[in-house]
């Protein structure tokens, strides 16, 4: 086999190696498939607040007791949302704005970022 067919075949297995490496972080960053979204409490005054910035819940672990709210407060350019493991709580996927929800039950209830998986949380209501 000749040096240049064997820098062909090279060049070939680099650039599939390269197609096959991003095609998995762009699935890594694409939107899973979620439950509905679930309507924030309107007008209801959160008791604890939660940042969702910079690809990361702040802070990310939260407590409160039955019947008080969480507001998360969403800014940065990139899209966020907070989806419960459970179904309960669901925001729309966005940049600006805030979700508020209203926890009625004792629990723990770990959510995280449909786009971000690597962004967790959790509400624990006692």
């Amino acid at each position: 086999m000749s040096t240049a067919t064997r820098a062909s075949l090279g060049r070939r297995a680099f650039g599939s190696l390269m197609v096959a490496a991003l095609a998995g972080v762009l699935a890594a960053c694409a939107p899973q498939k979620k439950p509905a979204t679930v309507l924030s409490a309107a007008g209801v005054q959160a008791d604890v607040t939660v940042a969702v910035i910079d690809n990361k819940f702040e802070p990310a672990n939260v407590e409160v007791k039955p019947g008080q709210a969480v507001r998360w407060v969403f800014s940065g350019v990139m899209e966020h949302d907070v989806v419960a493991e459970d179904g309960s709580f669901v925001s729309e996927l966005q940049t600006s704005g805030e979700y508020v929800h209203v926890f009625e039950k004792a629990g723990d209830y770990p959510y995280d970022c449909s786009v971000h998986p690597e962004m967790t949380g959790v509400v624990s209501v006692r």
